[in-house]
């Protein structure tokens, strides 16, 4: 059995762009521990106690700096934006000005672009051991997109075992603006396996169809009848491989499904019956994107194992994917004095 571990420090002291990177660690009295790092304001790791009382890395990812420099996949834990998901062939209009981003991902800019905030040494403050604040303040242009904004994402664990992440922007002009996390998850263990035998659950009857860019085709659909139903819980082996295009275009899930719970009901869940470990979502966003990690291959994460296809999955909570291009769509324009607030809450608990 893999015995799993928080990264150590000194694989996580490294330099980019004159400013130092560290690793920081938060423990609770139920005995789970999470670490994080300021380059990419992201999650490093979350060990969680799995049915017999083992602590479980469930999140995937490197043990150093070096490890995140060098992956094939970049957004493992990440803090990503200034725009996360997809905005087609990398334009949008705001105000009567056409703005051209970063192109990514085929004709689309992904993820904030090529050097989006997944890159970035973000600033820091640790409070009491159980709280961390990352700040970043993205200039006028960057990327493509319009206004200074400033941005602060703040990681907490509870005795409850949830991981709280709260994001906070403002900007000095009219912009655009869709946050999230960007965790990658395996219940079984962060290198154990592909996340096929999970049992998944989303409470949402709607999602939104793309077409072979990944880009929404137009209104919501409901999910009746389809392999995209998730209202009670199945596998996700049970469904990926069914003929259906939506499949095809992504190789596998990655959709965007509408939120229509309060914060206080979970959007999603999924369940490994091997460890027992129950993860729940609840977020203020008006989607979550689940995404079956159909990309992932080749690279070696902290257990030393290599991470396999659909070795991870990701509920992506955030607003609905390429926005600025759909004026139907909940709003992502952020005004100067107005300020951009959202909450994720990953939950965890054993259920034998």
């Amino acid at each position: 059995m893999t015995t799993y571990k928080l990264p150590i420090v000194q694989g996580f002291e490294h330099k980019i762009n004159h400013k130092n990177t560290h690793l920081i660690t938060l423990k609770n009295r139920a005995g789970m521990a999470i670490a994080l790092t300021d380059y990419g304001a992201r999650l490093v790791s979350a060990l969680v106690p799995d049915k017999h009382g083992n602590l479980i890395d469930v999140v995937l990812g490197f043990d150093s700096i070096e490890g995140y420099l060098q992956a094939k996949e970049q957004y493992h834990g990440a803090t990503v934006g200034r725009f996360c998901n997809r905005i087609a062939k990398g334009k949008f209009h705001l105000e009567s000005n056409e703005y051209s981003l970063a192109l990514n991902n085929g004709n689309n800019c992904l993820h904030g672009g090529i050097e989006g905030f997944h890159r970035k040494v973000w600033d820091r403050q640790v409070s009491f051991k159980k709280l961390v604040d990352f700040y970043y303040v993205s200039p006028d242009g960057e990327e493509g997109f319009p206004g200074e904004l400033k941005t602060s994402v703040s990681y907490e664990l509870t005795n409850e075992n949830e991981i709280i992440i709260k994001f906070r922007a403002t900007t000095d002009a009219p912009t655009v603006l869709n946050l999230t996390n960007h965790a990658y998850f395996n219940l079984n263990g962060e290198g154990n396996g592909d996340v096929l035998n999970h049992l998944i659950q989303i409470n949402a009857d709607e999602f939104l169809p793309i077409d072979e860019n990944q880009i929404p085709i137009g209104k919501p659909e409901s999910i009746e009848e389809t392999a995209f139903d998730f209202r009670q819980a199945k596998t996700i082996a049970q469904d990926i491989n069914a003929q259906d295009d939506q499949l095809e275009y992504a190789n596998g899930y990655d959709h965007c499904y509408l939120n229509k719970q309060p914060i206080s009901q979970a959007i999603a869940s999924a369940y490994s019956k091997e460890s027992g470990i129950l993860l729940e979502v609840f977020t203020s966003e008006p989607s979550i994107h689940f995404y079956t990690g159909n990309f992932l291959a080749d690279d070696v994460g902290k257990s030393g194992h290599r991470y396999l296809r659909y070795g991870g999955f990701c509920f992506e909570a955030q607003h609905y994917p390429d926005s600025p291009n759909h004026p139907d769509f909940p709003s992502v324009v952020l005004r100067p004095g107005e300020v951009f607030q959202s909450e994720i809450r990953y939950k965890f608990s054993i259920q034998k």
